[in-house]
């Protein structure tokens, strides 16, 4: 099984900054992508940002040039520099990895428990 463990989330003011850090472990061959949901109260999750495994990345509109997110493959983990932060980057922030367990083998993916960001104006 793959655990995914996330950390970093709190309560900050707008303009402010926040750094969530998510780990992956378990008997895992290779990670292809890695990234970042978002999801507020009665709204689907939507996708803040991701990483591919040979280092793209895309983003949402919302987030451009004040997020940014990093991995480290060697830790099997992977970062979201929030900058610039605004009241509407309140939400939880969840953590997923699409993972294979073999070489040319098929991609899971596994979601962390969610961590809450909430911005206050």
């Amino acid at each position: 099984q793959v655990q995914v463990v996330e950390s970093g989330g709190g309560l900050v003011q707008a303009g402010g900054s926040l750094r969530l850090s998510c780990a992956a472990s378990g008997s895992i061959f290779s990670i292809k992508v890695m990234g970042w949901y978002g999801q507020v109260p009665g709204k689907q999750r939507e996708l803040v940002a991701r990483i591919i495994s040979g280092g793209s990345t895309n983003y949402a509109d919302s987030v451009k040039g004040r997020f940014t997110i990093s991995r480290d493959n060697a830790k099997n983990t992977v970062y979201l520099q929030m900058n610039s932060l605004k009241p509407e980057d309140t939400a939880v922030y969840y953590c997923y990895v699409e993972v294979q367990f073999q070489a040319l083998g098929p991609t899971f993916q596994y979601w962390g428990q969610g961590t809450q960001v909430t911005v206050s104006s």
